[in-house]
């Protein structure tokens, strides 16, 4: 590897998905004969020439029964670089099927086809995990001969240069991918003396077992962060009183730079900001004796929204239409919007006001379960469909805190615990958004608190936007060396 690569290995390992691209690397200099010093001539060669290739046994309901039964490899078994031995299913054989399907330590199994091209052709070494064990027609089984290392054709068609060929090689006229024992024969490999085979293949496992130690040290410190950021949140959510809390905010205020350095950190803080706020920590300001529990229904009109069907009798009139998509947390994005036909007094009925709060009724996920954002008007005339509720607060001042507490761990948490079925699935209703409590601030006191949490929420974003600065600039510092080292 070259000097430049070696010197800078954490700027590398470092970068996004960096580990696996400095893995990647590895591989790509061991298969165009750049990692270690050449000592020997290298000769390109087909498989072909210094191997056997054949294809696995195809399993089939027709076959008549037997009394010998198999451990058989599937695709789902052969990764990229190992063998998944831990589900194996069996098979019936006969002993002269036996015979020509066994596997025997040292043969390479490569995979025929995939839906995925990144994955086409991935191969593993058959170290004998088990005895007496065959494969499937869907994988191929390449034993090499004297002359060949097997380690380093699987390094070699596992690296880039290998993955590239066969994925050239696999297309198909219909756009799909497959491999075939023709084309696994016809792969030029370039060949160096069996001597310098075998020490590629070392030094491509000594700089494997260090990636793998880069990548553990990252872990490690990743997980310390993540214990610390939590800590800090935590001293804000458990603060005993407010001198306690004023104490803990400045902590956490001093090192915005130097602690939330990642998404995931900062994420974190947008939802603490958001849990304190509602809570009445943030802002000094009315006492909480002042403020009030209240279900929505008491300040609110909730609506469901309109159910689409392509019984209803056509009309002329077609009105934008909101979906489930359009409703992100805290955003309405109106870039694609369906068109509904309705009749006038159907537009009336769903109509959309600006200062409305579309909730959405159910998710596959339960984070996001129940997220709302308002309806600013972005567009005239539009409704929405049955799987968002509408709510309408009979004080305009209270939307925007109202939207607050419902995106707030806060209000997340109690939908989440109104929305679960006895099924286990998600699921709200207008019934049940009536239903929940909220501790409502005086008016004044609640644009306090958005005004508060919107600032911070916006001092988050600027530390995001400055964090992907920041990646982009060390993910093309890193590309730079890996282009560098591959040009030689």
């Amino acid at each position: 590897m070259t000097a430049a690569v070696m010197e800078n290995l954490e700027l590398l390992a470092g970068a996004p998905a960096g580990v696996e691209r400095l893995r990647s690397l590895i591989l790509e200099l061991a298969a165009t004969g750049q990692l270690v010093a050449t000592e020997g001539e290298s000769r390109q060669l087909r498989i072909d020439e210094f191997c056997t290739v054949q294809g696995g046994i195809q399993k089939t309901p027709l076959r008549a029964p037997v009394s010998h039964h198999f451990p058989y490899l599937r695709v789902a078994n052969v990764q990229r670089g190992r063998i998944d031995v831990a589900s194996l299913e069996r098979y019936e054989l006969t002993p002269d099927e036996l015979e020509r399907w066994r596997l025997v330590p040292g043969d390479l199994l490569i995979v025929e086809g995939n839906g995925s091209e990144s994955e086409i052709g991935r191969c593993a070494v058959w170290r004998g995990e088990v005895s007496d064990c065959v494969y499937q027609n869907h994988l191929m089984r390449v034993r090499p001969s004297a002359e060949a290392c097997i380690d380093f054709l699987a390094m070699y068609l596992n690296s880039p240069v290998g993955s590239a060929h066969m994925r050239r090689l696999a297309i198909t006229t219909s756009g799909l991918f497959n491999l075939s024992v023709g084309k696994i024969r016809s792969i030029p490999v370039r060949l160096p003396p069996l001597p310098e085979q075998h020490r590629i293949v070392a030094k491509v496992d000594e700089l494997m077992a260090l990636c793998d130690r880069l990548e553990a040290r990252q872990q490690d410190a990743e997980a310390a962060h993540a214990r610390l950021v939590q800590a800090l949140l935590d001293s804000l959510t458990q603060a005993r009183d407010a001198e306690e809390f004023q104490t803990c905010w400045q902590r956490v205020a001093e090192q915005f730079d130097a602690v939330f350095t990642t998404d995931g950190s900062v994420d974190s803080l947008k939802q603490t900001v958001m849990q304190i706020g509602v809570e009445g920590r943030l802002c000094a300001g009315a006492p909480r004796s002042t403020w009030q529990l209240k279900t929505i229904n008491e300040f609110c009109t909730v609506q469901g929204g309109i159910q689409k069907t392509p019984l209803r009798a056509p009309v002329r009139h077609h009105f934008p239409y909101l979906r489930v998509a359009n409703v992100q947390r805290g955003r309405i994005d109106v870039a694609q919007l369906e068109r509904y036909e309705l009749a006038p007094d159907e537009l009336d009925r769903w109509r959309l006001y600006a200062g409305d709060l579309l909730i959405v009724e159910g998710n596959g996920s339960e984070t996001e379960i129940g997220r709302c954002a308002i309806w600013h008007g972005e567009v005239d005339d539009c409704v929405y469909q049955n799987h968002l509720m509408r709510v309408r607060p009979t004080d305009d001042d209270a939307v925007e805190y109202l939207a607050l507490y419902l995106n707030s761990p806060v209000g997340t948490a109690h939908m989440r615990r109104l929305a679960i079925t006895t099924s286990g699935l998600f699921n709200l209703s207008v019934g049940k958004i009536r239903s929940i409590p909220v501790e409502l601030p005086p008016p004044a006191e609640q644009r306090r608190i958005v005004a508060k949490v919107t600032e911070l929420l916006a001092l988050c974003d600027q530390l995001k936007a400055r964090i992907a600065a920041a990646r982009a600039k060390h993910a093309q510092l890193a590309e730079a060396l890996v282009a560098q080292a591959v040009a030689g």
